[in-house]
């Protein structure tokens, strides 16, 4: 009979030590899937679930725009900036300072995957020089924000890591005479490029 109870107990032991081994390695597990999230991921997430949910984002420039994301790339996000004007923007990732979202969206963004390719799109490996490159080809006015200052003009020509930009007014057109000077701007201090 005493044998019996020593087994009973030995048991009810080795199974608490398993269930509490096995809790520790979902904590684990968990700590490791935060640890691998970046904040595209966390970002991604409330866009995929709640489309028409805006976020908050507080830019290095100082800047906080409302925005709503409408488009993903390797590193930069495009965002629809006012819901009454319509305006779009590029916004890099690395700009990003902080990111403001509703109480509903954390969870969202936490249960994000974590560094997989949403979808495997295209356009989520897109990198920034090359949506950058595509406003210099179509000659779109653009305004932008970088960590110093405002410039508005056409995007002129592409490099690896900067943009030349023909400063002008946002309501004229590109035209020799109304060009005020040229700016080299280098992708790590942009901001913004709103369009």
């Amino acid at each position: 009979m005493r044998w019996n109870e020593l087994f009973d107990d030995l048991e009810g032991q080795l199974e608490h030590e398993l269930a509490v081994d096995e809790a520790g390695l979902r904590v684990e597990e968990e700590r490791l899937r935060l640890g691998r999230l970046a904040l595209r991921d966390r970002l991604l997430a409330p866009a995929e679930e709640c489309p028409d949910r805006w976020l908050r984002l507080e830019l290095r420039d100082g800047g906080v725009e409302r925005a709503r994301a409408t488009g993903f790339g390797r590193d930069w996000v495009a965002v629809e900036l006012d819901a009454r004007v319509r305006r779009t923007g590029i916004v890099p990732l690395a700009a990003i300072v902080a990111l403001g979202i509703e109480p509903d969206q954390v969870e969202p963004s936490v249960r994000s995957l974590g560094g997989e390719e949403p979808g495997g799109s295209l356009a989520a490996r897109l990198g920034l020089a090359f949506v950058v490159r595509d406003l210099c080809r179509r000659r779109s006015t653009v305004e932008v924000r970088t960590s110093v200052r405002v410039l508005t003009g056409t995007i002129d020509r592409v490099g690896r890591d900067h943009f030349d930009l023909a400063l002008h007014a946002l309501d004229e057109p590109r035209r020799r005479g109304a060009v005020s000077g040229f700016a080299i701007v280098a992708f790590d201090q942009l901001s913004l490029v709103r369009l």
